[in-house]
């Protein structure tokens, strides 16, 4: 099933859990309303006298019955009991007794045995109903996200269409230009046009929202065709044994607080988690991550100020492969004197770290920063160039109004979007999830 498929099933499938609910509830409740009825019928019904239930005598007869019956009962509790009388009732009691105890082990028992199936049928629902809630929260989460995005995404369709006539070359250069103008890159923007070419004019377009439909299909597809065997999973080191992510990126992206969010996420999850404070040249980047530090409870190592990174990544390292950490993560400078110097720094910190841990470092995640668009497609295609880089965290994409970068990450440079950030908490910081990407961006577009 493809994303635009799995699209169309999220924005079409609703479950009618209210109408089921409603219905059972009014069921329950016309029974529980019978039954009421029922007993109150038959409570009137023992209070009137037997004869005049079967209409052989009148109102007033059944008084004088009623009345006559009544005392008779009186006298005959006035009378003295036997000896044998009281023995057989002796007798009646213990034997009700017993019985009443043997009813009340049974009932016991088998509200015992109810009370564990309905513990366990409840146990079986919060577990499937947790389920639900976490992908629910999932959404909720991909959905405020993307507001902004999915807005401007919204707005910059909707000029486009307001000046749809036909289709002809004037609407094709306005759709690359809207393409573009939402970051979805240049390439792509022409990709999309070409191959909309021939289907539009085959289908003979003439309505605005088929053309909007199959503008948008045709951006789904081709991003779930550039994925094929996009690996998005984060790789770790065998059991035992420290796991090593290594950050990129320029200055200002949120290389370090994106650490901080991480290693609060690892540890919860139980892993033990050192951090390598080796971005030695911005001012305040040392005090920022052991902040973050003291904020999650998980140790820093760091240098002075202006030390050698390297240095700072050894003393890390050495620390992590001892102390048997399971993952060590290593902040890095975004800014040297230029560019050589940078991609230098970040090679010799491999080597360190390769020379104590051999297959390491097992994740090189390039920072980028959403609200930069088209200038942190050029900061990808840079790292990309001069570091192994394995993955991409995608930060404030809830500040930017355009969002089409992730489009252009995966079609020019072929790089995983592995996290996904949309706020400041470490909650925001998500596993990034195609599916919900696309039907958040695009679900209030497609009708």
């Amino acid at each position: 099933m493809g994303l635009f498929d799995i699209f169309r099933k999220k924005k079409n499938n609703v479950e009618p859990e209210s109408t089921t609910t409603s219905e059972s509830l009014s069921e329950s409740q016309s029974e529980s309303l019978s039954q009421s009825n029922s007993e109150t019928t038959t409570s009137s019904a023992l209070t009137q006298p037997v004869m005049e239930q079967v209409g052989l005598v009148d109102e007033h007869e059944a008084d004088e019955w009623s009345k006559a019956l009544d005392k008779k009962s009186e006298a005959i509790h006035d009378l003295p009991e036997s000896e044998s009388e009281s023995e057989s009732e002796s007798e009646s009691e213990s034997e009700s007794e017993s019985e009443s105890e043997s009813e009340s082990e049974s009932e016991s028992e088998s509200e015992s045995e109810s009370e564990s199936e309905s513990e366990s049928e409840s146990e079986s629902e919060s577990e499937s109903e947790s389920e639900i809630e976490v992908e629910r929260n999932e959404q909720q989460v991909y959905d405020e996200g993307l507001k902004k995005s999915r807005t401007g995404f919204a707005e910059r369709f909707n000029r486009f269409l307001a000046n749809f006539r036909t289709v002809d070359e004037d609407f094709f250069e306005d759709l690359e230009e809207t393409l573009v103008g939402a970051d979805v890159g240049f390439d792509m923007a022409i990709k999309i046009s070409d191959e909309l070419r021939e289907e539009v004019k085959l289908a003979n377009a003439k309505r605005k929202e088929y053309v909007r439909d199959v503008i948008i299909k045709k951006m789904v597809d081709l991003y779930e065709a550039d994925g094929v065997n996009e690996d998005t999973q984060m790789h770790f080191a065998p059991n035992g044994s420290t796991t090593v992510i290594l950050f990129v990126g320029v200055n200002g992206v949120g290389k370090t607080t994106t650490i901080g969010k991480l290693a609060s996420k690892y540890q919860q999850a139980g892993k033990s988690v050192l951090l390598a404070a080796a971005d030695t040249f911005r001012a305040g980047a040392t005090k920022q991550l052991q902040e973050w530090g003291e904020r999650v409870n998980v140790p820093v190592v760091a240098g002075k100020e202006k030390a050698d990174p390297a240095s700072v990544v050894f003393e890390a390292v050495a620390k992590a492969r001892d102390e048997h950490y399971d993952i060590l993560f290593v902040d890095t400078a975004g800014r040297l004197q230029n560019n050589v110097n940078l991609m230098q720094e970040l090679e010799k910190m491999k080597r360190i770290i390769q020379r104590e841990i051999p297959d390491a470092p097992h994740e090189v995640l390039l920072v980028l920063d959403a609200t930069t668009g088209q200038n942190a497609l050029q900061q990808a295609k840079l790292f990309k160039d001069s570091s192994d880089v394995t993955g991409i965290v995608l930060t404030k994409m809830d500040g930017t109004a355009k969002g089409g970068i992730v489009f252009a990450i995966r079609n020019e440079m072929h790089l995983p979007v592995k996290w996904i950030g949309f706020g400041e908490k470490a909650s925001d910081l998500r596993e990034f999830k195609p599916d919900e990407f696309v039907y958040g961006l695009f679900k209030e577009l497609v009708s």
